[in-house]
């Protein structure tokens, strides 16, 4: 009578540990393993908190946006992840993804940008979250493993590349291609460089990997974060004015910054008319159709603004350009006020401040009465203190449908990596883990974290690293680093303020130039020589193509498909013949010669609607080229399944093969097949004698039989037989 009390407590502890997984580690809790927990979590958050303003940088975002994608999301998959020492938030290859997600739709860091951020962290928790309860965990074999080496190689080299603007200290705008940016920052580099930015930069390098190389306990991303923020404070490293226009003794810059400025609000003007034309195109396709006059005619208004949107976007992004690579001198005016100079073209009798300096250009018009000088490095800057705000991103469906296949890319790739993290860890810590568990886990903290101004995020390698390292027993070290991360938005924002952006670039460099794997080419290309191929198209067309990502992995999956299409098409068929083992083995492989009187066929793979003509073409070369043939067997063992082409073709076969004076049999036939057999009758067709269990047997019966008036002194299928 206690047996199905049991049974049904046991189904409701298993319920309550699905969907509540902390559960699982709770009550194990004692202050031993509590201590080891906080331990590990402060570890963790020390490398976050640098680390996660970096990657928002990266993504486009304010710096301090990566503390609020760090708050809430790392306790949650802490919570209802499987893993118990994944430490999840802002990591580098989702932080480029959401930028090549994000760019086409709205300018980095502009209002509209982070609202699309946020939604974008919304939609890929949901897609994450339905395909972990729908335990559909295995979609993420569609990413072959040289498609992920080709692409996150690629990706650790333009995110490293990515930097060097803030590295060198010189700005520059945004180009069709990544290796168009790169080639400004190098034009703009030699030209100009500002050198503490550069040194500061560097000198995070030495700190970083030189306390590596002494202890990696030591948190060596915090201190070279302190460290340099403690030089900045005390040097005056960012050092910005306040000018109007007519600071400027040089007429072009003020005409440029006119003309930027008129360009910048006609562009506002054009997006304004497009976003009504595309209500009133929606309006007309309900009314007269989607290929209607008046439809027509609205959309072709639309393409017209969005080509002088273009137009504009190029000029502006020409001027821009204009404009912040124009070095200034500074001298006092009559009245002690600042005036700038061309560099270069300071009259003799003026002495200069001794510094270079340039005009702050984004993406923004240019207030004329306002204009912020840089005559110093690049610094954070001020960090909103206290907790995000919790809001529901806000749905705009047309976005969505827009975010959504980079978002699938995101929660693939984004997974990929939180998995491949958790499955190393537990195979050193013996914990069981459920990838369907991980994505609700990642799911749900994506889902939460956009309610609290976050955007994407998953497993961080580096920081897993730490926290197994630093001892971490369970989720609960995840929920101290969340703890970490809200008393530094609580009390301690105004510290950062003097971060300079080179150091951000160092701790971002640093990171990714672990992602190159070199060796993950060669191992694929030595597996198979077109896994490498592969791995190496993704890595080059991803370069390429940057910073349109989607169109990298897109290149990869689409070769892969068509290189598992091709293998399904044409599957491998072998003649065997006896090997010096006494096993049967592939006789054009070994150079064994092949019995005349009987030909063992070998199949491997699925008989279906694709291949299965290639096994009737083959048995029909064998008939045509064997002249003294007389038995076809074909050894079954690796037909592993058969759908109703595949029978017909196989029915056929036997049809001809008889039809032609030919005996044919089958081994090694597994059951699905030979229930498809029973079900069409074929079994009876091919009947039972000609039907073994093995090809050892089948040779047995089939020999003598087909050997009657035989001219072989030696059978290749009872003798080891070499061709000379």
């Amino acid at each position: 009578m206690d047996i199905p009390v049991q049974r049904k407590a046991f189904k409701a502890s298993s319920l309550l540990l699905r969907v509540f997984p902390f559960f699982g580690w709770a009550g194990s809790l004692n202050p031993s393993t509590v201590k080891a927990d906080f331990i590990a979590g402060l570890s963790v958050a020390l490398v976050l908190i640098p680390q996660s303003m970096a990657y928002a940088q990266l993504a486009g975002l304010p710096p301090y946006y990566g503390l609020y994608a760090s708050l809430f999301p790392p306790l949650l998959a802490g919570l209802f992840g499987s893993s118990r020492q994944l430490a999840t938030g802002p990591v580098a290859i989702v932080s480029l993804m959401t930028n090549a997600a994000l760019a086409p739709l709205a300018t980095a860091g502009s209002t509209a940008y982070i609202a699309y951020a946020i939604l974008l962290a919304l939609i890929v928790g949901l897609f994450q979250l339905c395909i972990g309860v729908l335990r559909l965990g295995m979609v993420v074999n569609f990413l072959s493993h040289p498609v992920v080496n080709g692409f996150v190689n690629a990706g650790a080299v333009i995110i490293a590349s990515s930097q060097l603007a803030k590295l060198f200290g010189v700005p520059v705008g945004e180009s069709a291609h990544q290796y168009e940016t790169v080639y400004k920052v190098i034009v703009s580099a030699i030209q100009y460089t500002h050198w503490p930015t550069l040194a500061l930069g560097i000198f995070a390098f030495a700190i970083m990997y030189g306390l590596k190389w002494i202890d990696r306990r030591i948190p060596n991303v915090l201190v070279a974060v302190v460290v340099t923020v403690v030089i900045s404070w005390a040097t005056g490293f960012e050092r910005n004015a306040k000018v109007g226009v007519d600071a400027f003794a040089v007429a072009e810059v003020r005409g440029l910054i006119d003309d930027f400025n008129a360009d910048l609000r006609e562009m506002k003007t054009l997006e304004a008319k497009k976003a009504a034309l595309a209500a009133e195109i929606s309006s007309a396709e309900k009314a007269f159709g989607s290929r209607g006059q008046k439809t027509f005619d609205l959309k072709q208004q639309a393409l017209n603004v969005a080509f002088n949107r273009e137009e504009l976007k190029e000029k502006s992004g020409k001027i821009g350009g204009k404009l912040r690579n124009y070095l200034f001198s500074g001298v006092a005016g009559p009245k002690g006020e600042p005036v700038f100079y061309a560099k270069g073209h300071v009259p003799e009798a003026m002495l200069t401040d001794g510094r270079t300096w340039r005009i702050k250009v984004k993406n923004d018009p240019l207030d004329p009465r306002g204009l912020t000088m840089s005559g110093g490095g690049n610094v954070v800057g001020k960090i909103p203190k206290g907790l995000p705000s919790f809001a529901i991103p806000n749905m705009n469906v047309k976005v969505m449908l827009q975010l959504f296949p980079l978002a699938a890319i995101i929660c693939l790739l984004g997974f990929m990596e939180a998995i491949s993290i958790a499955k190393g860890m537990a195979a050193q810590t013996g914990q069981r883990l459920d990838p369907n568990q991980e994505l609700i886990g990642q799911g749900i903290a994506n889902i939460v974290g956009s309610f609290s101004l976050g955007y994407p995020v998953s497993g961080s390698f580096s920081r897993s690293a730490v926290n197994l390292q630093s001892g971490a027993k369970t989720g609960l070290s995840s929920v101290f680093t969340s703890i970490c991360v809200a008393i530094v938005l609580l009390f301690f924002t105004p510290l950062l303020y003097y971060l300079p952006e080179s150091v951000l670039a160092a701790i971002i460099m640093v990171a990714v130039l672990g992602l190159i794997n070199i060796s993950g080419f060669v191992h694929a290309w030595k597996a198979q020589w077109y896994d490498g191929l592969i791995s190496i198209i993704t890595c080059v067309a991803t370069l390429i193509t940057a910073p349109d990502l989607e169109l990298g992995i897109t290149i990869g999956v689409v070769l892969s498909l068509m290189v598992f299409l091709y293998k399904s098409m044409r599957p491998k068929v072998t003649t065997l013949s006896m090997y010096p083992d006494k096993s049967f083995k592939s006789a054009r492989q070994h150079g064994l010669k092949e019995c005349k009187h009987i030909a063992m066929i070998r199949f491997e793979g699925q008989l279906f609607y694709a291949n299965a003509g290639f096994l009737e073409d083959m048995i029909f070369d064998l008939t045509m080229n064997k002249r003294e043939l007389r038995h076809i067997h074909i050894v079954a063992n690796g037909i592993n399944d058969m759908d109703s082409s595949g029978e017909e073709i196989l029915s056929l076969v036997v049809e001809r093969v008889r039809s032609a004076g030919y005996d044919i049999s089958f081994s090694g036939l597994n059951e699905n097949v030979m229930e498809v057999l029973k079900r069409t009758h074929l079994y009876e067709r091919i009947g039972e004698r000609n039907i073994f269990s093995t090809m050892q047997a089948a040779i047995q019966t089939i020999h003598s039989r087909s050997h009657t008036r035989c001219r072989e002194d030696e059978c290749p299928l009872m003798t080891v037989c070499f061709i000379n």
